[in-house]
């Protein structure tokens, strides 16, 4: 059975705050919406009470050419939920399936590849974020240490500033904000962009300028839409990211890495005998 399809609803929702009132009015027809019905322009302007050049300027936004563009992707994708959930591991379960849908239809795989080949070229990595986001950081520090990379997670705010002293071409900086509008963050990420580093943000919330600082920017859901969201780890998401970037990253020189991994795990597991030892 096949899961996965590219579907709009998480660029609308990752564009969101760039929206006027009557845009967001519009989004939130297309992200509620479990009903096909004429999509028409015509149709859907009488539906909102909005004129046809504002749901043309809302697709664009979107990033797509025009309504019709975006209309005939969301019907290609469009499939009527049946709201037919019952108990709390189905719908934890089916929480997490929406939610990696959503991933599927943002992730660009052109985009992981070059963030692959900057990991290969960095001789620093630096990940920061605050809060889940933190948490998240130091995941993606012990993970990519064990297969030789060079790098540090940064959570407290006085250490993101300090480090943004020392950043320079040769590093690369992962910044990691679901909102967007982390200051210590984004002050890391410029700093560091203005001194030749590679910086990279991962957030759920697409605002207008971080192509002036950003190397790339990693969309990724938001679970402010999500069918049951206040139960799923806000962490969670960018896990599944950092897991693919790490996949990427695996398959170049796949067997010295795997060679590195194997040998932390026995320096772990030495460490762990010599101490019930004593």
């Amino acid at each position: 059975m096949e899961y996965y399809v590219k579907s709009v609803v998480p660029i609308i929702e990752s564009n969101y705050d760039k929206f006027t009132t009557v845009e967001r009015n519009i989004a939130d027809f297309f992200i509620q919406n479990r009903k096909k019905v004429d999509f028409s322009s015509k149709s859907i302007s009488e539906r909102l009470f909005v004129s046809e050049a504002s749901l043309s300027r809302f697709a664009k936004k979107c990033g797509y050419r025009g309504y019709r563009e975006f209309i005939y992707q969301y019907e290609e994708t469009f499939v009527e939920k049946q709201e037919s959930i019952t108990g709390n591991t189905r719908m934890i379960l089916n929480a997490y399936q929406e939610l990696l849908n959503k991933t599927y239809s943002l992730v660009d795989e052109a985009q992981i590849a070059r963030i692959s080949r900057y990991l290969n070229q960095a001789e620093r990595v630096f990940v920061c974020g605050t809060g889940s986001s933190g948490l998240a950081a130091r995941e993606m520090e012990l993970r990519f240490m064990r297969i030789g990379v060079d790098i540090d997670s940064l959570v407290e705010r006085d250490m993101m500033r300090m480090q943004a002293v020392f950043q320079d071409r040769r590093s690369l900086v992962f910044g990691i904000s679901i909102s967007g509008s982390k200051e210590e963050v984004l002050f890391l990420l410029k700093e560091a962009y203005r001194k030749g580093a590679k910086t990279i943000l991962f957030t759920a919330n697409n605002r207008g300028g971080f192509e002036q600082f950003c190397t790339e920017v990693v969309l990724i859901p938001s679970l402010r839409h999500l069918n049951h969201g206040n139960v799923i780890s806000p962490q969670f998401p960018i896990l599944v990211m950092l897991d693919i970037i790490y996949s990427y990253y695996l398959e170049q020189d796949k067997y010295e890495k795997e060679v590195l991994h194997d040998n932390t795990l026995r320096a772990l597991e030495e460490g762990e005998g010599m101490h019930r030892s004593f």
